[in-house]
């Protein structure tokens, strides 16, 4: 493994963080349940990640404020420009990826 200092990895996490938001903002064909049904993640639960990790940090921040940070935009807007109804095929696949209780 190559020995990086704490902040070399910081600085790379947050690039590596900062190129897959950008990605994620080209791909708005890509669909939220398609990715939770192929990663187990979506846009939606990086946008958590983000807030926990604010908040942790003592910085007050809602859902509203995450999603707009992972999205680009508001989430109202991308939505209304890039979401789809979920096919039937999609939820199937969707409730059959949840993890058994």
């Amino acid at each position: 493994m190559i020995d990086l200092t704490a902040q070399q990895q910081l600085e790379f996490e947050a690039a590596a963080f900062r190129r897959l938001l950008s990605h994620l903002r080209e791909r708005s064909d890509v669909q939220n349940i398609d990715m939770m049904n192929l990663a187990g993640f979506c846009r939606n639960c990086l946008s958590n990640w983000y807030r926990d990790a604010a908040n942790a940090a003592g910085i007050d921040m809602d859902k509203e404020q995450s999603r707009e940070i992972v999205y680009g935009m508001p989430y109202e807007e991308w939505r209304a420009l890039n979401q789809r109804e979920a096919s039937s095929e999609q939820k199937a696949a969707f409730e059959a990826s949840k993890p058994k209780e």
